[in-house]
């Protein structure tokens, strides 16, 4: 059986989303969350990769399973195996052709500027920090140009996996709060 489930975490103390030898992983402690609940070995396969330090609300993943168990009991025993900085807010079962990665339709992303004279304590973890005044009206404007389709080859890494390096933004704002 296949299932789709929700990851949300901070990922302040974690090496980004892919199992590595030397650090911690979020996949790690998801796998090994479902892994007890199954009493077997679980895979993860997730939407997307984040890096170290990365946080993320609703990232889908899929693992698949022999194990028989109660939804509540799929989400409820993970998240009560998981450390608190990583939850499972929703699991639901889904086709065998249903992929994470190849099935998603849209990602969204959301990048996060303190623009004051002093840092925060509380942001330190969770947004970039500018001390200088910042123009959101040209900064809005300077990002209509990467809306659409573009080749983003210059931001690959050398191990990019994907076939393309055209990207479609469909969507980018900035706002002043």
């Amino acid at each position: 059986m296949r299932f789709a489930v929700g990851v949300e975490y901070d990922g302040t103390g974690y090496a980004g989303w892919q199992t590595q030898q030397s650090a911690a992983s979020i996949q790690q402690v998801v796998e090994a969350a479902f892994s007890q609940i199954a009493a077997e070995p679980i895979a993860v396969i997730c939407a997307g990769r984040t890096d170290a330090g990365v946080h993320a609300r609703w990232q889908v993943a899929h693992f698949d399973t022999s194990a028989t168990r109660p939804l509540r009991g799929w989400l409820m025993g993970s998240n009560s195996a998981l450390p608190p900085d990583v939850s499972i807010p929703w699991i639901r079962p889904v086709p065998m052709h249903f992929h994470a990665r190849y099935s998603a339709q849209a990602r969204t992303y959301r990048y996060v500027i303190l623009n004051r004279s002093t840092r925060s304590a509380f942001s330190v973890k969770r947004a970039a920090w500018i001390h200088r005044p910042l123009d959101e009206g040209l900064m809005a404007e300077a990002a209509t140009a990467l809306v659409g389709s573009h080749d983003f080859s210059a931001f690959r890494s050398a191990e990019c996996q994907a076939n393309s390096p055209i990207r479609r933004v469909e969507k980018l704002s900035v706002v002043r709060q």
